[in-house]
């Protein structure tokens, strides 16, 4: 049965402002109040009927219910649908990976739900080590981690793919993935994002093809040409680390007069190969990780990282 509730609700939140008006009668000279009193009654008597018409009108309406098991075409010829799109950062998520597809990466999907092995003994966190506080995120009671970076996914990536160090000589592996963190949200900051984690590892690895592969994937994405610089960092599980930066893309008016951090990368620590039961002494990596939605947020000019989120319908029908 469908019954038009806007139309209901709306004559009920009438019904219910013409309620007030009664506490008005006793303000009223006497000589005005059965008259006026006399009013507000047939204007109550005439909203009853009206919702009372409503929904007898509904309850003998002829409304062909939707079979759900009929095939979609023969639904959509008796109803109306309106198609549904892809959420504007699954589209992007799926240009990424395309992009490093291309390049010869294998594509895995992150967990969202860990455990402190992976979260950071694995990537060389020593514990009780401050470095942890800066991945402040939540816990289950049963001690499960939502990771707060897609590089708990390095450990899996390198087990994974061991054997394509003998069989093709490295291990090219992409992490796209949800994340969470322990934020006071704004127009620029989430509890819940999405990042893309890169791993590269073969006998001769170096930072410059690190830079070049990272600086190819932008240049890609984003359709031009930029210019790229880096700046010292720190991360456990890297060494050196590096944070990369991008000229401002033109998509935002860039000129080449300003820079934007686009994530953070370095050389993989020896002792993260070691654990994944990779030799340090013979092969070397690196590893790179940014965010998706600052991504997209760049590319459209989005300026609040909190739509993507909301299920603003208005803000999705764009993509």
């Amino acid at each position: 049965m469908y019954i038009n509730m806007s139309k209901i609700e709306e004559l009920k939140a009438e019904l219910k402002t013409l309620g007030r008006e009664y506490a008005k009668i006793k303000t009223l000279p006497e000589s005005e109040r059965k008259a006026f009193g006399e009013q507000l009654n047939a204007k109550k008597n005439a909203l009853l009927a009206a919702i009372k018409a409503e929904e007898e009108a509904a309850e003998s309406a002829d409304v062909t219910p939707i079979d759900l098991t009929a095939p979609f075409a023969e639904n959509a010829a008796k109803h109306e649908f309106k198609t549904g799109t892809k959420h504007p950062l699954t589209q992007e998520l799926e240009r990424v990976a395309k992009i490093y597809r291309l390049m010869g990466f294998n594509v895995i999907e992150a967990r969202q739900l860990d455990d402190e092995f992976h979260m950071f003994d694995s990537l060389n966190f020593p514990k009780e080590h401050p470095a942890r506080d800066g991945y402040d995120t939540f816990r289950t009671e049963e001690g499960f981690i939502p990771p707060a970076h897609t590089s708990t996914m390095q450990y899996r990536a390198l087990t994974r793919f061991k054997n394509d160090l003998e069989k093709y000589g490295q291990i090219a592996v992409v992490v796209p993935g949800r994340v969470f963190r322990n934020e006071d949200v704004d127009a620029t900051h989430e509890h819940t994002f999405y990042q893309c984690e890169g791993v590269f590892v073969s006998k001769d690895a170096t930072l410059g093809q690190m830079l070049a592969t990272w600086k190819n994937f932008f240049e890609t994405y984003y359709g031009q040409k930029l210019n790229i610089k880096t700046q010292p960092g720190f991360f456990p599980f890297t060494e050196p680390s590096l944070e990369f930066q991008i000229e401002k893309p033109k998509a935002l008016g860039g000129k080449g007069d300003g820079w934007l951090e686009m994530g953070g990368c370095g050389m993989i620590h020896p002792n993260v190969l070691r654990t994944a039961g990779i030799d340090p002494e013979t092969y070397k990596g690196f590893a790179w990780g940014g965010g998706i939605d600052r991504l997209v947020m760049l590319k459209y000019g989005i300026n609040d990282v909190r739509y993507f989120e909301s299920g603003k319908l208005n803000f999705l029908k764009e993509f």
